[in-house]
């Protein structure tokens, strides 16, 4: 009975938790989220680099009888 509570008790926090996460930012909060620190990659032209990579890996995955490699040769 006592682990059915914890249970219970836990899964109330986490939602109550969850309600502030969704909310969007508030106008004075967009400068903070502006911060170079504060993107996901820190070096934006490796993060080009990646992308590019990745688009050219994805497209020589197939496609509807349309030749190409991939390598970004064509």
């Amino acid at each position: 009975m006592k682990r059915l509570a914890l249970v219970a008790c836990a899964v109330v926090l986490a939602l109550l938790a969850g309600c502030s996460l969704f909310k969007p930012p508030q106008p004075w909060e967009k400068g903070q989220l502006a911060r170079p620190e504060m993107t996901m990659s820190a070096d934006p032209l490796d993060e080009r680099f990646g992308q590019h990579i990745y688009s050219s890996k994805e497209s020589a995955s197939g496609g509807y009888g349309v030749g190409g490699g991939g390598c970004g040769c064509n």
